[in-house]
């Protein structure tokens, strides 16, 4: 192929193409939106054509360039990575979260009333405590294992860790609620009864407040975060049995995007409290400063789903987060 003569043939549509895409959709009228579209797809033609029979570097380039424009021209280009970020953190992220905050808050008041009475009734029946563990591992967990925990290893491995371990149970307990919920319940039972029997040994042996001062810290935003998975899970298997005015597919269409968006978002909320349980539960030796590290991160947390949450619902947003297919624009 004569490549002077090929780009002598078709500059002029390629120079007209460029003056199109740097005017932008929004400038140009309807004829020329159409002739935008025509113009970047001989373009295509024409990159194919000189890659395949004559490829010069320069014109590829040039050619190459100028179609990649066209593209974004045609189909609308991609909105920057720290936008999509951005509305994640301040709009679908905390509209999702405040949306289901009765499910949300009703996972939490009946899973901790769940732990305090098998607390309770730990605490208060020796027979019931060593049909658990023996007197002797008794002993070893109330006196060293359980403030040992927080130690052992080093804070950095630890509370990456806690972190990688809290996201796959969150993931878990969210994900596998489209099984009528049942998963969830179940996980959610799993997690409180290990914090019911602890507190209830601890308590047993005069060790409450240790124990208090040793789960809070941490156990007040991880807490809340399982709370939150276990929410978005539940509220998912109840989507399967009434899915209300919405078809069943759609409903768990939109539930499911939902569910995405709370279990992407606890991924950060559950690494600041690795970060806490492995750098200040263990580490920080003053009690009242490890509680009031927890109730920080907590209301910090709390007050950013209410305050972006409530703003984004009031805008008419939902946090769904549904791709719609690119369309090219055309004539009116």
């Amino acid at each position: 192929m004569d490549v002077d003569a090929f780009v002598a043939a078709h500059n002029a549509e390629w120079r007209r193409l460029e003056q199109l895409v740097n005017r932008g959709t929004r400038k140009l009228s309807g004829a020329e939106i159409d002739e935008l579209v025509e113009l970047y797809q001989r373009a295509a033609t024409h990159l194919s054509v000189v890659r395949s029979s004559s490829p010069e570097p320069a014109l590829v380039g040039r050619l190459s360039g100028l179609v990649a424009r066209g593209r974004a021209a045609v189909t609308g280009a991609q909105a920057p990575m720290w936008r999509d970020a951005a509305r994640f953190l301040t709009v679908a992220f905390p509209v999702t979260a405040y949306r289901m905050r009765w499910w949300w808050l009703g996972s939490a008041v009946l899973s901790n009333i769940v732990s305090l009475i098998l607390a309770v009734w730990i605490a208060r029946n020796p027979q019931v405590q060593t049909s658990l563990l023996s007197p002797e591992q008794i002993k070893q967990l109330v006196d060293h294992d359980f403030a040992n925990y927080y130690t052992e290893h080093a804070a950095g491995a630890f509370a990456f860790h806690v972190w990688i371990n809290n996201v796959w149970v969150s993931a878990e307990t969210l994900i596998f609620g489209i099984l009528l919920g049942i998963p969830t319940i179940l996980a959610l039972f799993a997690n409180q009864l290990n914090l019911g029997v602890s507190a209830g040994l601890m308590f047993a042996h005069g060790k409450g407040a240790i124990f208090f001062g040793l789960i809070l810290p941490h156990g007040l935003l991880e807490l809340t975060a399982v709370y939150l998975a276990s929410a978005a899970g539940l509220r998912l298997g109840w989507t399967v049995i009434d899915p209300g005015p919405r078809r069943r597919g759609q409903a768990l269409a939109e539930e499911g995007r939902a569910a995405m968006s709370i279990a992407l978002g606890l991924i950060g909320v559950l690494a600041v409290s690795g970060a806490i349980e492995g750098f200040v539960t263990g580490h920080v030796h003053v009690t009242w400063l490890r509680i009031v590290i927890g109730v920080v991160a907590e209301t910090a947390f709390l007050a950013y789903v209410i305050v972006f949450g409530r703003r984004a619902a009031r805008a008419g947003e939902t946090g769904d987060a549904e791709l719609v297919p690119d369309t090219a624009p055309v004539a009116a």
